[in-house]
């Protein structure tokens, strides 16, 4: 998700093309860089996005981790790109470096611990989830995001139709032959809420489960009017194991609607 964000992001700086480098270096973390990052002195990893855009003054700089906080035109992002790689470097203990010229280009660099011990292989988690047949409605404006989701909930046997937002959505279930049995949707999106898509399918099926998917949980989801206790939602970023396991749990259960 940190990589995908970071790519993103680094496509939407180079609007006439140009280069996108990724690169990992270990690092030994002097005293004062870690005073600076909040980091612990000592071995880490970095992991280096480079690109060669429009770069970003220091007035941009100073913000850009601010949750919607967007350089870009209205529709064209969420301002929660940014602050989710943030704060997904910092729960897995790492920090977050930025350096960037106007007209040159950006590096963001990231900061890992180095461990020392093995890690055991993880399970195939997705070998204990029941599989299903039902039809689902994927709403995502993220393209790869979407992709990974459409191809992982496939996998486990559902029918997925998609649409990268609300409007689409709407159109995409308006011609769908068949019943719609959820409704997964981004909370966050261009024109329209997932709350507010939610209430408008439910007016042509009022049988629609829903399962609310956002990687900012805070004020962002309560604007939005989903968080709730009884609502079904998945916090990005998540494994495919964890979106099939999900589904599966609100396909099984009985849940209040919303709205």
């Amino acid at each position: 998700q940190v990589l995908m964000n970071l790519a993103v992001n680094a496509r939407d700086a180079m609007h006439r093309g140009g280069s996108l480098t990724i690169s990992t270096h270990r690092v030994d973390v002097t005293a004062a860089v870690a005073a600076r990052l909040e980091l612990a002195p000592g071995p880490h990893v970095t992991i280096d996005v480079t690109d060669s855009g429009t770069g970003m003054s220091a007035e941009v700089l100073a913000r850009i981790f601010e949750p919607f906080f967007t350089t870009k035109s209205v529709g064209n992002g969420t301002g929660l790109g940014l602050a989710m790689v943030f704060g997904i470097v910092r729960q897995s203990g790492g920090a977050i470096d930025v350096e960037s010229t106007v007209g040159v280009g950006s590096t963001f660099r990231i900061y890992l611990p180095v461990v020392s011990e093995s890690i055991a292989a993880a399970p195939d988690a997705t070998r204990s989830i029941r599989r299903g047949s039902e039809t689902l409605l994927l709403v995502e404006d993220d393209h790869g995001v979407r992709e990974l989701a459409v191809a992982g909930l496939q996998a486990q046997g559902y029918t997925v139709l998609s649409a990268i937002d609300g409007r689409m959505a709407l159109d995409v279930a308006a011609q769908h032959r068949g019943p719609i049995t959820l409704l997964v949707t981004d909370v966050v999106m261009p024109h329209m809420s997932g709350a507010e898509l939610a209430r408008q399918l439910r007016v042509s099926t009022p049988d629609v489960r829903v399962l609310f998917v956002s990687g900012y949980t805070d004020d962002a989801v309560v604007r939005q009017g989903v968080l709730l206790s009884d609502v079904a939602f998945l916090q990005k970023p998540y494994a495919p194991a964890d979106m099939a396991a999900r589904v599966r749990q609100v396909l099984d259960a009985s849940l209040v609607q919303v709205g």
